[in-house]
């Protein structure tokens, strides 16, 4: 069992080596990724919990937040 991971491993390791176009387009995966998890998330996902104090109040608001999105609205027309 511990051969076949090692030979798994060895086989992996061996084509990131001989690789040439392969590196630009990790490196262009890995700066994508980077933008998309850590700069966007700064402007596209505000953290709303950090508002509320305690666990209690984080998951009230959560709670709060489920049933009004998953109700419709009362003043809509059908």
């Amino acid at each position: 069992m511990k051969n076949a991971f090692f030979s798994i491993w060895t086989f992996y390791l061996e084509g990131f080596r001989n690789m040439t176009l392969g590196r630009t387009l990790w490196l262009i995966i890995l700066i994508k990724l980077f933008i998309m998890f850590a700069i966007l998330r700064v402007f596209f996902f505000p953290n709303f919990l950090s508002n509320q104090p305690t666990d209690a109040a984080k998951g009230e608001y959560v709670s709060n937040e489920l049933i009004q999105r998953a109700t419709p609205a009362t003043n809509s027309k059908p």
